[in-house]
């Protein structure tokens, strides 16, 4: 693996795609505003792992009252004691999975997406894990699962596809580590992985149903 100065090249790359977005062509905020919207912040962690780059990605609890069994990135709403959704992605990552946000080397933001099941208006902070540390679901009630996966694992064929909601909406998704991923958190991979240069060409034609509650996942 080639570095730039202390950074693998893979973390130049995905810092100056993300630096590059204007605006995201996918869940952007409705016409009337965000005023009085939920704010929220996710943390779309890249690091080094032993099969190469990964993405720390989590699967909520079935028992929530908003996304149920989603796979999802680490993430929650940004509290007025948060330094902005920084503060908020890195908060709610250690509360969560237990991360040490030290580690954590923030690379830059992507615009404000809009998640209308939720009301939610939600900044990703994209990042590099400087200094890994252990994790695993430390807040049973909110999180099921914990895994690093493996960016080779996301943009391989064989794991993509996309999925269709009842209405009609069509979106990404990936099948990987016993987790269908898809919405927003797929919707932001999909983009990230393009940027990057990581992204390679796979079936769009393979359809599925989107899992809704209540439905065999």
């Amino acid at each position: 693996m080639t570095h730039v100065g202390d950074r693998p090249d893979w973390v130049e790359r995905l810092s100056a795609g993300v630096a590059s977005v204007d605006e995201v062509p996918f869940l952007t905020p409705p016409p009337g505003g965000v005023e009085g919207l939920r704010h929220a912040a996710v943390l779309s962690l890249f690091g080094d792992g032993p099969d190469g780059p990964d993405v720390l990605l989590m699967q909520r609890s079935a028992d929530m009252r908003s996304h149920a069994g989603q796979p999802s990135f680490p993430g929650g709403r940004i509290d007025p004691t948060d330094d902005g959704p920084i503060g908020a992605a890195k908060r709610e990552a250690h509360e969560e999975t237990g991360l040490d946000p030290a580690g954590v080397e923030v690379l830059g933001l992507l615009p404000e997406l809009w998640i209308p099941p939720s009301g939610n208006i939600v900044t990703p902070v994209v990042a590099w894990w400087r200094t890994p540390s252990e994790v695993s679901a430390v807040s049973p009630a909110e999180v099921d699962t914990v895994s690093r996966v493996p960016v080779a694992d996301l943009v391989d064929p064989a794991n993509r596809l996309t999925v269709r909601h009842p209405i009609g909406l069509e979106s990404p998704a990936f099948r990987v580590a016993d987790m269908l991923v898809w919405g927003f958190t797929a919707g932001v991979l999909d983009w990230l992985l393009t940027l990057t240069g990581w992204s390679v060409p796979w079936d769009r034609n393979i359809v599925e149903p989107v899992p809704l509650p209540g439905r065999a996942r």
